[in-house]
């Protein structure tokens, strides 16, 4: 085996010992970039894959490190991808004739059915994806996240957003305390603020009853949050209970974003709602100071208090900002952003629009599966069957992207959401342990809601590059239509497109068939469709606030369960900070140049030019006065 080189920087102190000389099978001088001056050796055990790392000086041992095997060099992966070739031999047609197949790849559960017949799989693949999911200890590692273990190594922390729709009586436990009963404090806090707000008992600063909600927030603040409001919003129960009210998201740091949200509302009648785990997060803090100026500018400074609090962790900065710090409401850093709809984050703003019982009733969807994902062994499991055939796809089949096709207009916010919950979690380069991958991780996620993505892009996957693709569909619409005379109801319409597209993408149409049909010559090789693109289905019973929740639950373990197959951290995102970090010089040097007419320095060719194009056009001294948008 070769030896690998490590990035010493990512090499932390462990307490391992040393393996006696015999067992030490390759050593390969790496340069510290710690201490040039310093040479190291890397020592690699070869039937363990156990790495030791010693880093010498006057021949003393400094530091000693453990990484685990990659998922790669494992039989079990070794036998999928010769197995890669029996399956290039097969084509879905066949396999979809084998009924005892079909229906072995039929589960149900708590009403919802999962179908992944349609994949590219036989049932020796499944076998051969559980005994993947053994040697990658999968089991273990649900395991250790559900009991509060610190799996996101990197940033130290356990990964628990499991607890945040925990019943009362649970335990879960970081760091040796049960956290639960303080998810349940700021559940019952959420509660009573969003009755009084309801109720009219909590008006704002001219008496006025607070109907219109605007929430603040990026990334995960917004996304999940925003995909639950949608769906929501024509559920009949929600909807009754939302009357009268509105629920705006202000994410975007464009001031055209600010403009849309504000349009119509009166400030005496709205009540923003600040989320920021720090307080310090630029768009939103930006964000949050223009709705605090447009509050202040028609009520007066003090009306703050009363039109604004926060989903945060920093009530030193809260209270700096203005908002009541008894106004603030917690979550914890073992809530991820793209994980924390379930956190104050979207719990407050969904609450104040529909009501908190209509919320606890999604947040018990979300927590039947958890109990199901952490229960139910593999072969009937839905997030870890999902998650295992999306390992199949991508890392073996070689397809890289997933289209999420919801036959729901409910769910159309579904893809974005499940966009950043995918590709931040998974769109990583190196193991848990900091070794670069020898394979491809993490998918490219996209999608609308059928019928509208049929006539979009579907082309491409009908004839163009294989696409997986997860249909979802709904028994029961929400708003159901008959007229009189139709063939079939507007929601059978849709649903024959949700039960006729995968068997489209499977059976294809042969130059056979279309010789059959007297289609000409010329026009066959356009016609063909080759067929042999997998897809599942996914038929819930209804799309009410508990089926949300579930829905919202099984997207989110199905990405777990990738990661913890390739063996990543599917809990941090490091790949958001260096834009940042630019920014921020950007921002200086714009403030510079505005203010004092200082010329662009410090930046490549490129992009000097380009902001010195942007600052010829001079729209004023930012600090000179305010503008608030004029729709």
């Amino acid at each position: 085996m070769d030896a690998v080189r490590f990035d010493p920087i990512r090499l932390q102190p462990g307490h391992l010992s040393r393996p006696r000389s015999h067992e030490r099978r390759r050593c390969e001088s790496i340069e510290s970039t710690s201490n040039p001056e310093k040479g190291s050796c890397v020592l690699v055990e070869e039937e363990t894959r156990t790495w030791i790392v010693e880093s010498r000086a006057d021949s003393e041992v400094e530091t000693v490190m453990a990484a685990t095997a990659l998922i790669c060099d494992t039989e079990p992966w070794k036998d999928l991808k010769e197995h890669i070739n029996v399956i290039e031999k097969t084509h879905l047609r066949d396999l979809m004739n084998d009924l005892n197949r079909c229906q072995s790849m039929m589960v149900e559960f708590d009403g919802i059915i999962l179908d992944y017949s349609r994949q590219r799989a036989r049932l020796d693949t499944m076998e051969k994806l559980f005994k993947l999911a053994e040697a990658a200890d999968l089991r273990k590692k649900i395991d250790s996240m559900c009991n509060g273990e610190h799996i996101n190594s990197t940033e130290n922390r356990s990964v628990l957003h499991i607890a945040l729709r925990a019943p009362r009586d649970k335990v879960i436990c970081s760091d040796g305390k049960n956290v639960v009963p303080n998810v349940w404090d700021v559940l019952d806090k959420i509660k009573d603020f969003s009755d009084r707000v309801r109720s009219g008992s909590w008006v704002g600063a001219t008496g006025k009853a607070l109907k219109d909600v605007v929430a603040i927030g990026i990334g995960g603040s917004f996304l999940g949050p925003l995909f639950v409001h949608t769906a929501l919003q024509t559920d009949p129960e929600a909807a009754d209970c939302a009357n009268g009210r509105q629920l705006r998201f202000l994410a975007n740091v464009d001031p055209v974003d600010v403009a849309r949200n504000l349009k119509g509302l009166n400030p005496e009648t709205t009540l923003v709602v600040v989320v920021s785990k720090t307080f310090t997060t630029a768009e939103t803090m930006l964000n949050a100071r223009t709705m605090r100026e447009w509050i202040s500018s028609a009520l007066g400074a003090q009306a703050v208090a009363k039109h604004m609090v926060a989903v945060s962790t920093n009530l030193t900065l809260v209270e700096k900002f203005g908002i009541d710090p008894a106004n603030a409401f917690a979550f914890w850093d073992w809530v991820g952003g793209r994980y924390s709809v379930c956190s104050a984050v979207g719990v407050l703003p969904l609450s104040l629009q529909y009501g908190f019982p209509i919320v606890e009733k999604f947040l018990r969807g979300a927590s039947n599966i958890d109990n199901h994902f952490y229960s139910t062994s593999f072969e009937r499991n839905l997030p870890v069957l999902l998650g295992l055939l999306s390992v199949w796809n991508v890392t073996f089949l070689g397809y890289p992207a997933r289209a999420i096709l919801p036959y729901a207009q409910a769910l159309e916010k579904l893809a974005s959401h499940i966009q950043q919950v995918s590709m931040e979690s998974n769109g990583k380069g190196v193991s848990i342990d900091g070794v670069p991958l020898p394979f491809e991780a993490g998918e490219i996620d996209f999608g609308e809601p059928g019928t509208n993505g049929q006539h979009s892009f579907y082309q491409l996957i009908h004839q163009g590059r294989v696409i997986p693709c997860d249909f979802i569909g709904s028994i029961k619409s929400q708003q159901p239509i008959y007229l009189k005379g139709e063939v079939v109801s507007n929601h059978d319409e849709l649903m024959s497109n949700f039960f006729a597209q995968p068997d489209a993408l499977a059976y294809g149409k042969s130059p056979e068939q279309l010789h059959h049909e007297n289609v000409p010559d010329h026009l066959i090789p356009h016609k063909t469709f080759s067929g042999n693109r997998p897809s599942l289905s996914l038929l819930l019973p209804s799309l009410d606030a508990y089926n949300i929740g579930q829905l919202l639950a099984i997207y989110e373990h199905r990405i777990a369960v990738e990661g913890f197959i390739w063996g990543i951290n599917s809990f941090d995102q490091w790949g958001v900070e260096l834009g940042k970090v630019l920014a921020t010089q950007v921002r200086k040097q714009l403030h510079l140049s505005r203010t004092e007419g200082g010329p662009v320095r410090g930046f490549n060719f490129s992009t000097t030019t380009l902001l010195t194009k942007y600052l010829e056009v001079e729209p004023g001294n930012p600090s000179d006065s305010t503008v608030l948008p004029r729709i």
